[in-house]
């Protein structure tokens, strides 16, 4: 089953860390807070893998820029200081990372968070080390522009071929479509099977040890 890729490319939340739910009562609590009609549980979900801002424009279409900066630090401030649910990593996301590394392969990331909130993830969960490199929505044009991927290719002078990306949302895998490089879609995230399969991924998984027959 498995196929040699060189460069292995995650999305974060929803596919190596379970924040699914913290991210999307945050934005409900947000539009609490600033009497903005509240999204549903679906809704948030929908715009997991976007960035902040994209996301914010995608829920409430219609906010001057006063507002959606106003939303950005309410959100931040509901997810980093009110919000206390969990976010764990997705049981065997270490193992695979390491048993890919073991193998020599570049593993890397491409996330729709911006980049202090990345580095403040990979330092609590402690893998900033086992990564190669990173792109965040900070550094890039947001998913599901390919240019996270396209840079990372660069960077390591590795072909379009040799490379695939791992995501739980159809951005992810439009993104890896875009880019000319292969995906696997994981259901544990954000988006449902059916999403993730009418992007014709090569395979979507239930598990990340599921995923690891696949890349190892």
């Amino acid at each position: 089953m498995s196929k040699n890729y060189k460069l292995i490319i995650f999305d974060w939340d929803g596919t190596l860390m379970d924040s699914v739910t913290r991210i999307v009562t945050s934005m409900q609590a947000t539009a609490k807070v600033l009497d903005l009609p509240q999204p549903t549980f679906e809704q948030g979900k929908s715009i997991i893998g976007l960035s902040l801002g994209k996301g914010i424009q995608t829920l409430f279409p219609n906010c001057s820029e006063e507002l959606r900066l106003n939303i950005e630090k309410q959100y931040k401030h509901q997810f980093l200081e009110v919000n206390d649910t969990p976010t764990p990593l997705f049981e065997h996301a270490l193992t695979l990372i390491n048993r890919l590394k073991d193998q020599g392969k570049l593993v890397t990331i491409a996330t729709g968070k911006a980049r202090p909130g990345l580095e403040r993830v990979l330092a609590m969960s402690n893998t900033k080390h086992l990564f190669d490199s990173t792109r965040s929505a900070s550094d890039c044009k947001s998913k599901p522009d390919p240019e996270m991927i396209i840079s990372l290719l660069e960077e390591f002078n590795v072909a379009a071929q040799d490379a695939v990306m791992i995501g739980d949302t159809s951005f992810d895998l439009e993104m890896a479509k875009n880019a000319g490089v292969d995906s696997f879609g994981v259901t544990l995230g954000a988006h449902k099977r059916s999403v993730l399969e009418s992007h014709a991924p090569v395979a979507i998984v239930d598990s990340l040890k599921e995923l690891e027959q696949w890349l190892v």
